[in-house]
């Protein structure tokens, strides 16, 4: 009983610290172990973005598109227009207005220390786009419009950027307007839509997120890797995430008509939405456009305009990173982009205590020591009949040996004595088991937390420690393994052999080498985990091993 309660503890150890390694391989950029992935598909230009608006939109409105196209005249030379405030430096093309690249100017690019990260981007085809349907040859994303004279830069003292771009062409007039805020990622988007032709007119507003279908991870669905690609959510069907591969082979499935709603394309800590809180009609369309390239969008009804009259549609475009509470209060269910895996119902309280503890000690770092100092609190008890259990069971080992030693030739009669000495001493072989197994869930949950959380992307803790989403590397890198190495594994690896040390020590020699060296190769895998997970480890460990410690103490079974 006692080699099958370590079998078991082994296993579910293993393989949680597996998949959890394997997951951290493939977010760095590296093939997952399981599922090695194919050759990367060179991402496909945009094309003719008129054909790629009519594919993305429905097929009525896509044959408006398609219209307007054919009677559109000569194309115009457009313009790449960048304007710069204290949080985005953001690119906008004057042909259909969109905005075709944001540089975050707070978030530290991971491949390169003196640059940002980007998300719209047109190296990878990723823009946000909007034009007019059901009026023929009205401007759409090809159009190519009037930049309205105005500041490029917000500078000091203001609160707010606005840039105003307009098109006057097929009887109707569209001024879209970006309203860039200070401190904010959320941009306003304007488009007011004046009549200038003899009979009214009903126009609908088409916006889109286009962008490539690389991701960052090709491992198996149940491997620990953030959701990468479009969503969508609406107060009906709440959130839905869309694979690539779904959409590529046609098997996606979503609500298409609603009230309500907004339409996002997803990464790892970031994401870009479009967002309309007012209630009203809205369709939404999420497609591939060609081998490698996709588009989630939605249309969206103006009210009818008489001659000489105007309407407006106002939205919301947020690009930046997903800051759980203020995308809560950004729009409905936005928060939901922020990937906690499937131990969600776990992860989500324990980053609200983590944050709650980081508004009181100012530094992530010490409120991931705080939270483990509360776990193990409130595990305690759970923890304490557990190593009690294993206290008991090194007191009785030597009686254990020398059973063995004198029935090795009897293994049944071996057994049953074994199952006496149990029942004699109040032993339960597999008491350790269940404290482990009801925490296993707490601890990949946190993991989650620290690996999805962009609060702990570039977040220091003390000393050598500048990223806690980052593995440790203060001692360089490992070249045989290409892992980082540094400090805290290497401590998370000793606390793992002192434990050994405390355990009870398997009777079987075979079985008591591989005590000692399973946690040393387990070990390895926390070289490729962030700081901040291996902090949370290593903290734990020391705890376990003074309670264990003083538990063994009081039992006297220190040296046995």
């Amino acid at each position: 009983m006692t080699d099958i309660r370590r079998t078991i503890l082994w296993v579910v150890f293993s393989v949680s610290l597996f998949f959890l390694w394997d997951g951290w391989q493939v977010h760095n950029g590296r093939p997952s172990f399981m599922h090695p992935g194919p050759a990367k598909v060179a991402t496909a230009p945009a094309g003719p973005a008129s054909a790629a608006s009519a594919a993305a939109l429905p097929a009525a409105a896509g044959a408006s598109a398609a219209g307007a196209t054919a009677a559109a005249p000569p194309p115009v030379k457009n313009e790449l227009v960048t304007f710069t405030t204290d949080v985005v430096k953001a690119t906008i093309d004057t042909r259909g207005g969109s905005l075709v690249r944001v540089e975050l100017l707070k978030h530290a690019d991971d491949t390169n220390a003196s640059g940002h990260v980007v998300i719209l981007d047109p190296i990878r085809n990723y823009s946000a786009r909007s034009g007019l349907l059901n009026v023929p040859n009205a401007p759409s994303d090809q159009t190519v419009l009037t930049l309205v004279d105005g500041p490029r830069e917000l500078k000091d003292g203001q609160d707010a950027l606005t840039v105003r771009l307009e098109a006057d062409q097929g009887g109707v007039k569209l001024v879209k307007t970006y309203t860039f805020k200070r401190g904010d990622y959320a941009i306003a988007v304007n488009h007011e839509v004046t009549n200038t032709g003899a009979a009214a007119v009903t126009p609908q507003l088409y916006l889109q997120l286009v962008r490539d279908g690389h991701i960052d991870h090709t491992g198996p669905s149940f491997a620990p890797a953030s959701f990468a690609g479009p969503a969508i959510y609406t107060d009906k069907a709440k959130y839905h995430k869309l694979a690539f591969d779904d959409l590529k082979k046609g098997k996606a499935e979503y609500e298409k008509n609603a009230d309500d709603g907004w339409v996002a394309m997803v990464q790892h800590y970031f994401v870009s939405a479009w967002i309309r809180n007012e209630a009203g009609p809205r369709e939404f369309n999420v497609r591939p456009l060609n081998e490698n390239l996709y588009t989630a969008g939605v249309v969206m009804n103006f009210a009818a305009v008489a001659p000489g009259a105007s309407a407006k549609l106002d939205n919301v475009l947020y690009v930046g990173p997903q800051e759980e509470k203020k995308l809560e209060v950004l729009a409905p269910g936005l928060e939901l982009v922020k990937d906690y895996g499937i131990f969600k119902i776990l992860s989500k309280p324990l980053f609200w205590l983590l944050d709650v503890l980081h508004a009181l000690l100012g530094n992530w770092g010490w409120a991931i020591i705080a939270l483990v100092v509360l776990l193990k609190v409130a595990f305690y008890s759970l923890n304490a009949s557990a190593y009690r259990s294993m206290a008991k069971m090194k007191a009785v080992n030597p009686r254990i040996q020398e059973m063995r030693e004198r029935l090795k030739d009897k293994p049944q009669q071996m057994q049953q004595e074994m199952m006496r000495i149990y029942k004699e001493e109040k032993i339960n072989p597999l008491g350790s088991c269940l404290p482990i197994l009801l925490q296993m869930p707490v601890f990949i949950a946190l993991y989650w937390v620290l690996l999805a959380s962009v609060e702990m992307r570039g977040a220091p803790w003390i000393l050598w420690i500048h990223d806690l989403s980052k593995p440790d590397s203060l001692f360089g890198v490992l070249p045989w393994l290409n892992a980082p190495l540094g400090p805290l594994p290497l401590l998370m690896a000793a606390s793992s052999l002192v434990q050994v040390w405390l355990n009870p020590q398997p009777t079987d020699p075979v079985q008591a080498k591989m005590m000692w060296i399973m946690p040393l190769a387990f070990s390895v895998m926390f070289f490729f985990f962030p700081a901040g997970l291996t902090l949370y480890y290593f903290v734990n460990n020391v705890l376990s091993i003074a309670q264990q410690w003083l538990i063994n103490k009081r039992m006297g079974v220190l040296n046995s």
